[in-house]
């Protein structure tokens, strides 16, 4: 690669980057046509080859769409309309034959949102340490998971698939060597981590995983047609890939955003219904891509033998009560937690294992532990302790007083650094922790091994990054809490 302008020669083309620092950057590949025309809702089709050099110095299009208001990872939106992408960083030295190990980072946002246009996913850390990283982009929304009759399902698994091909394909090029792939990703794109394991297309196009504070995709096929046809009654449309096809994008994500949204009498309904049955949109099990719920595939020896890390922060989602802190004072925790669909039988045995107080901190930690937390803990069980490594992310954020969800991100990242996490993490967040956690990532990744021990069903150990100093560095049923949930 020369000094300044790095060139690689990709099997479609020659593609031009820029380095940054000691990292040789490229942004904006495609490693699949634009899904517009004939191909919106179609499966993921190669780019066309291109002569001379492309410039892959600037983001490309992102499946996002417009401003998606605050988040807690800043994920810019980039308008156009080849959306399926891939950002690539490399050790500026890196060769053809230098057979580095290799992260593919999926970005989360609930399979509706998010962009890997964010400093926070930039390889160049992981470069520094030998590693090179290739963050992925994928259709979203309904788009990408919506259910449409004659259109192929999974549309936004299908692209995943293809940009890992892509990997396989291109990524000596780079320096990376193919048969040292380690897919990751965090919140939707943990639980995207989760359907690739599961799915046998995938099989053989990774060799290590990790699972970040995944959220399930497992959307049962009956629940993915009813959505449609509801999207499709408020369009005025047949539910089948003409009539869709009828709905310019803008539309189309005005009206996928109404169904999503309940009446407010049906909002408590809603999020029961969120709790018990997941996301409305995401990967659906399909009987094909996704033969069975990724859980359920784990536990019959799907991707038996590869090395998977996976775990949570400790209040994922316990920013969604504490507004209400004062008010939820005088609610009687239990008779909420049963309201929300915990058996009459359980909320005492669950609050008894509770470490947190009061009944914003306890509602709150009770949406983080069964939408996220108990992902964690189900899908060690599921894997009976082959090769797994269960962690847990316990550092309080000063400025929102819990480790909520995506602030462990910077830290694996070792990017604390990067726009936007001041807001999330204060000031000064320890850099030794985020070396300790980045490091870990590393020896994962180039060795199969994060240095810890892995979990079992006697011990159920994990990790635990952040914790006070009185707490042991491997805590015997780090998920303890969860279990009467599970």
């Amino acid at each position: 690669m020369d000094a300044t302008e790095p060139v690689v020669a990709t099997t479609r083309g020659r593609v031009r980057g820029f380095t940054r620092g000691g990292t040789a950057v490229f942004l904006g590949i495609p490693f699949a046509q634009a899904p517009v025309g004939r191909l919106r809702f179609a499966a993921p089709e190669p780019p066309e080859p291109w002569e001379g050099e492309r410039a892959a110095t600037t983001y490309g299009a992102t499946a996002q769409r417009g401003d998606t208001g605050i988040t807690l990872i800043p994920e810019p939106s980039v308008p156009g309309d080849a959306t399926l992408n891939v950002n690539v960083f490399a050790p500026r030295d890196a060769t053809p034959d230098a057979a580095l190990p290799v992260l593919v980072w999926i970005h989360g946002g609930g399979f509706v949102s998010g962009s890997p246009a964010s400093r926070w996913y930039d390889g160049d850390t992981f470069a520094r340490d030998g590693v090179v990283t290739v963050v992925i982009s994928y259709r979203l929304g309904f788009d990408g998971f919506g259910w449409i009759d004659g259109a192929p399902s999974n549309r936004g698994l299908r692209d995943q698939i293809a940009a890992l091909e892509w990997v396989r394909d291109e990524i000596r090029a780079f320096g990376g060597d193919p048969g040292r792939v380690t897919i990751a990703g965090q919140s939707a794109g943990g639980g995207s981590v989760l359907a690739l394991l599961a799915s046998p297309a995938a099989s053989g196009l990774f060799q290590r995983a990790m699972a970040l504070s995944p959220a399930l995709g497992a959307v049962a096929a009956p629940d993915a047609r009813r959505f449609a046809d509801r999207l499709a009654a408020l369009a005025a449309v047949r539910p089948d890939r003409d009539g869709f096809a009828t709905l310019p994008e803008e539309r189309l994500l005005e009206l996928q955003r109404q169904a999503q949204k309940p009446e407010r009498r049906a909002r408590l309904a809603g999020l029961t219904a969120l709790l018990d049955g997941g996301l409305p949109l995401g990967p659906m099990v399909d009987g094909e891509l996704l033969p069975r719920p990724p859980l359920d595939a784990l536990a019959d020896g799907a991707s038996a033998g590869i090395p998977l890390v996976v775990g949570a922060t400790d209040d994922e989602f316990t920013m969604v009560t504490a507004r209400w802190r004062k008010p939820l004072r005088l609610v009687p925790v239990a008779l909420a937690l049963a309201v929300l669909g915990l058996g009459r039988s359980r909320p005492r045995a669950y609050l008894a294992r509770s470490r947190r107080r009061g009944a914003a901190a306890r509602l709150g930690g009770y949406v983080s532990d069964r939408v996220i937390r108990s992902v964690v803990l189900r899908t060690a069980r599921a894997r009976g302790g082959d090769a797994t490594w269960v962690y847990r992310f316990a550092w309080p954020s000063p400025p929102i007083g819990f480790a909520c969800h995506c602030l462990d991100v910077p830290f694996w990242f070792d990017h604390l650094d990067a726009d936007g996490v001041t807001a999330i993490a204060g000031d000064a967040p320890p850099t030794d922790l985020a070396g300790e956690m980045h490091a870990a990532a590393v020896g994962f990744i180039r060795d199969g091994d994060p240095g810890w021990p892995t979990w079992d069903a006697a011990t159920r150990r994990g990790r635990v990054f952040g914790a006070a100093a009185s707490t042991p560095p491997v805590e015997p049923d780090a998920y303890a809490e969860v279990a009467p949930l599970v």
